[in-house]
């Protein structure tokens, strides 16, 4: 259980409390600091995937708590950035991206008690979506409003806004989708037409 991979999914539970203090603490950089603990996140989900299967140490806990862990971070900075912004564009998105991790955790909840649990496993639309996800809101929680020094040059910070609106959209749209992609999978066991 306390594999190399597993202590990395723990430690991103551990960071979400640092990521909310951080976000609201009073000082100038909290943006920029929330944004890079979600980073720290984002990289340690990567991390522990690839572990798990270099070091041959996949588990079943590893199997239960890593999607746990990706989708309380994510709902907690997404419920973060409707607080923050407080406009509808903000919140139907991120109503629709919680929507449908709750639908797709019972479904494959329900597919799994008629051992048809691969026929909804992660499709790459599903990784689209989540790399699109975590692009948007490292964007989007830090909102930058001044330059941002690149090797050569300043990016304007308007790029960078627009791009994480962009990321926003798309993983909206591929939320949206990938879902109905899942419904239909599984359709004829929730019709019982299987």
């Amino acid at each position: 259980m306390w594999t190399i991979p597993n202590q990395i999914t723990l430690f991103r539970i551990v960071l979400i409390p640092v990521f909310i203090i951080v976000f609201y603490l009073p000082v100038s950089w909290s943006h920029f600091g929330a944004a890079f603990v979600f980073w720290l996140a984002s990289i340690s989900d990567a991390l522990d995937g690839y572990l798990a299967r270099r070091l041959k140490q996949s588990s079943k806990f590893g199997a239960f708590i890593d999607p746990v862990a990706d989708k309380l971070m994510v709902t907690v900075a997404l419920v973060l950035i409707v607080a923050d912004y407080q406009v509808w564009w903000v919140t139907v998105p991120a109503l629709i991206m919680i929507s449908r991790e709750i639908v797709i955790s019972s479904l494959r909840e329900f597919m799994a008690d008629l051992g048809k649990r691969d026929s909804v496993a992660v499709s790459s639309l599903g990784k689209w979506k989540t790399a699109c996800q975590m692009l948007a809101l490292m964007g989007l929680i830090w909102k930058p409003d001044y330059p941002i020094p690149l090797i050569l040059f300043d990016v304007p910070a308007m790029i960078v806004m627009w791009a994480a609106w962009a990321f926003y959209g798309l993983a909206t749209f591929f939320a949206f989708i990938s879902m109905f992609q899942y419904l239909k999978a599984s359709w004829p066991e929730l019709s019982g037409k299987n």
